[in-house]
C-alpha cells in the first residue's frame, strides 16, 4: 500500500509506534471487522494504536478517506485472473471475487453499498478491465455505459443485501420476532407465499433473521450471477 501523507514531516509519536498509512488502514479495517462500521471512529482508532488521534491525520485528512483505503484494503483481490477478452468468464469471476471479498469482511457491507465514500476506495484498474471486458463483448458508446452500470450494480447490489449488518441492539428478541412473523403467515391472505414459507424462512431474503455470515444463499447467488450474464448478452442484442 502506497503511503500518502497529508502533512509534511512526522510526529515523534508516529515514529515511536511506527505507524504509517498501511498500519492504519490494516488496524482500521481489523477494528472494523470487530466492532462493525457504526461503532468505528478515528477516536477508538487512537486508542486501540495508543496514539492521539492527531497522529492518524498526518496520515489521512478525515474518517472518509480512512474508510476509502480501508475499502480499497478489503477487496484488494477483487480483480480477476481471467483475460477480459473471455468477457463472460471474466465478469463471472468479478462477481464471484467481489462476493468472497466481502464475505471476510462482512462488516464493510453497509459502507459499500450505502456510501459514496466508497468510491474513493475504488482501484480503477478494476474498472479500466470492465469496460475492456465489455467492450470485447461488443458494447459500444451508450450501450457500454449502460451494461457498465448493470456490472457496477450487480456486484454489489446482491452481496450487500446477503451480508446486510443485524440490528445493533436485542438483535436476539428481533431475531425472535421474525420468527414469529413468518409462523404467523395467514394462508388465505398470503397463499403463495404461505406455500413456500417453511423454505423461505431464514434460507432467502426477507424472511430471514441472519445474514450471509452464517446462512450462505450460495444456490441463488450462483442464479443471479448466471441471469446476469444472460441479462448483458440480450442487451447486446436487444
Amino acid at each position: 500500500m502506497a503511503v500518502t501523507k497529508v502533512r509534511r514531516g512526522k510526529p515523534r509519536q508516529s515514529e515511536e509506534r511506527g505507524l504509517s498509512l498501511e498500519t492504519i488502514v490494516i488496524a482500521a479495517l481489523a477494528a472494523i471487522d470487530r466492532l462493525g462500521l457504526d461503532a468505528f471512529s478515528v477516536r477508538s482508532l487512537a486508542q486501540m494504536l495508543q496514539v492521539y488521534p492527531t497522529a492518524i491525520y498526518w496520515y489521512v485528512p478525515n474518517r472518509n478517506a480512512l474508510l476509502a483505503h480501508v475499502v480499497k484494503l478489503a477487496l484488494r483481490e477483487v480483480i480477476p485472473e481471467t483475460d477480459p477478452r473471455d468477457w463472460e468468464a471474466f465478469l463471472t469471476e468479478l462477481l464471484r471475487r467481489y462476493r468472497a471479498a466481502v464475505k471476510r469482511h462482512p462488516n464493510i457491507a453497509p459502507l459499500i453499498g450505502a456510501q459514496l465514500v466508497s468510491n474513493a476506495g475504488v482501484d480503477f484498474t478494476l474498472v479500466d478491465r470492465i469496460i475492456e471486458a465489455l467492450e470485447h463483448a461488443g458494447f459500444a458508446g451508450d450501450k457500454l455505459l449502460a451494461a457498465f452500470d448493470v456490472v457496477i450494480a450487480a456486484k454489489v447490489g446482491f452481496v450487500t443485501l446477503e451480508f446486510a449488518n443485524l440490528p445493533a441492539e436485542d438483535a436476539p428478541r428481533w431475531a425472535e420476532t421474525m420468527r414469529e412473523t413468518a409462523d404467523a403467515l395467514d394462508r388465505e391472505r398470503y397463499p403463495h407465499l404461505h406455500r413456500y414459507k417453511v423454505r423461505l424462512k431464514n434460507r432467502h431474503f426477507i424472511l430471514r433473521w441472519e445474514n450471509g455470515v452464517t446462512v450462505p444463499l450460495d444456490k441463488s447467488f450462483e442464479a443471479y450471477v448466471y441471469a446476469t450474464i444472460q441479462g448483458l448478452r440480450q442487451l447486446l442484442v436487444r
